[in-house]
């Protein structure tokens, strides 16, 4: 335990130089969220090797790993950075129009690509300091339960990695706090001109050439259980890691795929997309905001929780026609 001459050397910001290094794992990138030069970052770590008697983190091609110590120190430091920030955020009333912090939402690509658009607009009127990091969530491989495929997000929320999460799951435990942004439904989508569009039958759909999103390019999704159930199946003839990808594809090709419906919606003209309904029930998701109770005590953190907003439904614009 620190005496009080060991206390009044532990500088708070060297606490904040911890808790970042210790996120980002590299003196460059934790020099550049605090806006601090690499060599006064390697000053601070110094500081605190001599203050805790331990190397604390030790160089390697890639960056610096936390020793055994570190480990220790983590949740700790990082407990007490929340209570002061907290703390302070009582004490100096978040103003939004002249805040300079950033802020990280972590969501899946399908579901950023509706809400940021949105959110951007607001903050450059409301909140034109505010920053935004997005970060990309997928599921846990091979899981498809909405209620385990996420559990993943709430730790990385505890742990600090994002501010924010929106995922498509209900099962939120009770020590944070959710709200709906939207729901989506799933239609099919292909290139302005695809003769699908005329005729979008089940056994037409059967007959289609597929496209799947899947991170692992495993040719298999929700379409696929339904079709099972019904004793029919479909051919995937490709897979791509990521819904803007798929978008792209889909306006240069003859493939057809199942995709948000809000997320074609808003970027159909844009690629040339087309889409119809799906000839078979498929889910419907609900996209949930979510962040930590204990984080919501900071206005900040409270004030971009109410601002993330999605527009009402959009209504279907066919796309452009190109030019021969």
């Amino acid at each position: 335990m620190l005496n009080e001459t060991d206390l009044s050397r532990a500088d708070l910001n060297l606490l904040v130089l911890f808790d970042i290094v210790f996120e980002e794992r590299h003196v460059g990138r934790a020099a550049g969220r605090l806006r601090l030069s690499p060599s006064a970052i390697s000053h601070g770590l110094g500081r605190l090797r001599r203050l805790f008697g331990d190397p604390l983190f030790l160089r390697t091609p890639k960056g610096v790993v936390p020793t055994a110590r570190a480990m220790e120190l983590a949740a700790p430091i990082s407990d007490i950075l929340a209570g002061v920030r907290r703390v302070v955020s009582t004490a100096a009333p978040f103003d939004a129009f002249t805040s300079r912090r950033r802020f990280t939402i972590g969501a899946p690509d399908g579901v950023s690509a509706v809400f940021l658009a949105p959110l951007i607009v607001k903050l450059s009127s409301k909140a034109p300091g505010v920053d935004i990091s997005v970060r990309q969530l997928l599921p846990a491989p091979g899981e498809t339960a909405p209620e385990r495929a996420w559990t993943f997000a709430f730790g990385d929320l505890e742990a600090r990695a994002m501010d924010i999460a929106v995922i498509p799951s209900d099962d939120i435990p009770v020590r944070f706090h959710q709200r709906t942004l939207y729901e989506e439904d799933f239609v099919i989508a292909m290139r302005a001109g695809h003769p699908f569009a005329c005729d979008p039958s089940l056994a037409r759909f059967c007959d289609m050439q597929h496209l799947v999103v899947s991170l692992t390019g495993d040719p298999q999704g929700f379409v696929d259980l339904h079709l099972k159930q019904q004793g029919l199946s479909r051919r995937i003839a490709l897979t791509v890691p990521n819904f803007s990808f798929a978008l792209a594809v889909l306006a240069e090709t003859d493939l057809i795929s199942a995709l948000p419906k809000r997320l074609v919606a808003m970027h159909a003209r844009r690629f040339g997309i087309n889409y119809v309904d799906a000839p078979l029930p498929l889910p419907r998701f609900r996209l949930n905001a979510v962040a930590s109770k204990a984080a919501l005590m900071d206005a900040g953190m409270n004030w971009l929780f109410g601002v993330l907003v999605v527009p009402p439904n959009l209504k279907h614009r066919p796309p452009r026609k190109r030019r021969t």
